[in-house]
C-alpha cells in the first residue's frame, strides 16, 4: 500500500462523495474508485458503503480513518524533517572560536540571526585555544573553528578556511602608564625595556612567536614579565600594573575603568578566520554562508 492510497481514501471519506474527492485530488472518478477497490481487495476489507445515492464508510472505514490521517501526518512530518535538515535549519552545529571573536561584532551577530532564524539547530560553543581547535577539528568533535593567526595557518587535511576580516593590534596599559599619557600611539620600539603580559603557550601559540620575531628585527628582545593563562588573568594583571598586553584591536571594546586601550602603529595584523570541512553538513554550511557573505576572501587549504 502506498500512501497516495491513503490519501485516496482520506480524501473520499472526508468528502462523502467520489465526484467531489476526485475534483479534489486533480484526478478522473473512474480511477479512484479503481484504486479504493484495489486498496480494500489488498486490505481484505470493506472501507465503503457505496449506493447510487450515497457513499458511507464502514465500520472498518471509521476505525482505519483517524489511522490513515494519523500516519500521513506522521509522513508529512518526516518529509519536512528531513527538507528542513537539507536546508540546514534542524541539526546540531558545534563551533569552537578564540577569545578575542566575542568582541568581533560582525561575527556575534550574524551568530544571533543564524540562532533566531534556526530555533532547531542546537548550537553548541567553546572557548578553544587555536591549535586545539585544529585537533577537534581534525577529530570531528566541533564542525566549525574561529580562529585568529599572524601567519600561514597549516590545516588538517580535507579542510578550507576563509578569512573573515584583518585586525591591527592594540596596547592595553594601566590608565596612568606613560605610554597611555602620550598624544601619539604607541610603536613597537615603545616596548623597548617594557614589561610585557602574554598569554602562555598554549593561548599564545603563533602571536607569542610572532611578537618576539619583529621586536627581534626591530633590535631588542622582549621582556615577558608574566604569562598568563586566561583574558581574564591577562587584563587583571595589566590593570594592576605589572606591564603592558599588546591585543588583537577587537578586545580594545572592553570598557574597563582601570585600563587604556591605544591603538598599536606596528607592520603587522591578524586574520580572522573560519575553518571548516571541504565537506560541511547541512547546517554548518547554511552558517558559514551566513557569516561569510559576499566579502570575506578565501584562503586554500594547505597541501
Amino acid at each position: 500500500m502506498e500512501l497516495r492510497h491513503l490519501r485516496y481514501f482520506v480524501c473520499v471519506a472526508e468528502e462523502m462523495h467520489f465526484g467531489r474527492a476526485a475534483k479534489r485530488l486533480g484526478i478522473s472518478q473512474p480511477p479512484l474508485s479503481q484504486q479504493i477497490r484495489a486498496m480494500e481487495e489488498e486490505m481484505g476489507v470493506r472501507l465503503f458503503d457505496r449506493t447510487s445515492r450515497r457513499v458511507r464508510l464502514t465500520e472498518a472505514g471509521a476505525l482505519f480513518l483517524p489511522e490513515a490521517q494519523a500516519t500521513l501526518r506522521q509522513a508529512d512530518y518526516a518529509l519536512q524533517t528531513a527538507r528542513r535538515a537539507g536546508r540546514g535549519e534542524t541539526g546540531r552545529l558545534r563551533i569552537g572560536f578564540s577569545t578575542s571573536v566575542a568582541f568581533v561584532p560582525h561575527v556575534m551577530d550574524r551568530l544571533a540571526e543564524f540562532r533566531r532564524r534556526n530555533p532547531l539547530v542546537a548550537l553548541q560553543l567553546d572557548d578553544i585555544p587555536r591549535n586545539e581547535q585544529l585537533v577537534r577539528l581534525d577529530r570531528g568533535e566541533i564542525d566549525i573553528g574561529i580562529v585568529r593567526v599572524f601567519e600561514t595557518l597549516e590545516l588538517p587535511t580535507g579542510f578550507h578556511a576563509t578569512c573573515l576580516q584583518r585586525d591591527g593590534m592594540a596596547l592595553a596599559m594601566r590608565r596612568d602608564h606613560p605610554l597611555a599619557l602620550q598624544a601619539a600611539n604607541p610603536t613597537l620600539a615603545d616596548l623597548r625595556g617594557e614589561a610585557l603580559i602574554m598569554y602562555g603557550s598554549i593561548n599564545g601559540a603563533g602571536f607569542n612567536e610572532h611578537l618576539v620575531a619583529h621586536c627581534e628585527a626591530a633590535g631588542f628582545h622582549p621582556h615577558i614579565s608574566v604569562e598568563a593563562s586566561s583574558l581574564a588573568a591577562l587584563l587583571g594583571l595589566t590593570a594592576a600594573g605589572f606591564g603592558v598586553s599588546l591585543l588583537t584591536a577587537p578586545l580594545s571594546r572592553l570598557n574597563l575603568d582601570t585600563l587604556v586601550f591605544r591603538s598599536m602603529d606596528v607592520a603587522f595584523e591578524s586574520e580572522l578566520l573560519l575553518v571548516r570541512s571541504c565537506n560541511p553538513s547541512p547546517a554548518t554550511q547554511a552558517f558559514c554562508n551566513d557569516l561569510i557573505g559576499q566579502t570575506a576572501q578565501a584562503v586554500e587549504p594547505a597541501t
